[in-house]
């Protein structure tokens, strides 16, 4: 019985799935993202940056289910234990919070089908990234919807290339960002 109360209880052990995660996160830092395609540097836009590179790594993953859904879930709880670390330190209180992580819970799902589903069409994909990651750009510029798009597509198919150890060894290298210039906004 006290095995399984700490089961549910107990903070995931993230085994070799936190030096992915924590790679992840750098990934979805990067300047790139907020200043070639123009992603808001908000609480919303990095909320989303992580989400759309945990289903880039997600849609990698699913290729060789089963040997390797428990690092999945492994990622997406390390996902849940920094985002519900991240409201508690913005000062939200604890009978928020639950509040809060439900709702993360129904973006990252809903994102993780959504990109899944479009993957394969580029429309669809814009779609998408306009509704998700562009959500809170009043007017956006699509050259840098395009690009997104691209860079979407382009990685989710160098991660195929990826040999799935390194991924589950911790030893994960993000393919290159494309050096592009940054985009003018068309005024």
């Amino acid at each position: 019985m006290l095995a399984l109360f700490r089961r549910f209880f107990a903070a995931p052990d993230p085994g070799t799935a936190l030096p992915t995660y924590i790679a992840l996160v750098e990934r979805a830092r990067k300047p790139f993202f907020y200043e070639t395609l123009g992603v808001p540097d908000t609480l919303d836009g990095r909320f989303e940056l992580i989400v759309l590179h945990l289903f880039l790594l997600q849609h990698r993953l699913r290729a060789e289910a089963p040997a390797t859904e428990d690092f999945a879930r492994r990622l997406a709880e390390l996902f849940f234990a920094d985002m519900d670390r991240s409201v508690r330190e913005l000062g939200v209180a604890d009978t928020g919070v639950r509040y809060r992580i439900k709702a993360m819970a129904k973006a990252y799902h809903g994102r993780l089908q959504a990109y899944t589903a479009s993957l394969e069409d580029t429309e669809a994909l814009r779609t998408a990234l306009a509704r998700n990651l562009y959500g809170t750009v009043t007017e956006g510029d699509v050259q840098m919807l395009v690009q997104a798009a691209d860079y979407v597509r382009d990685t989710a198919a160098a991660l195929q290339a990826v040999p799935i150890e390194a991924l589950t060894s911790g030893m994960l290298q993000w393919p290159a960002i494309p050096m592009t210039p940054p985009l003018r906004a068309h005024g």
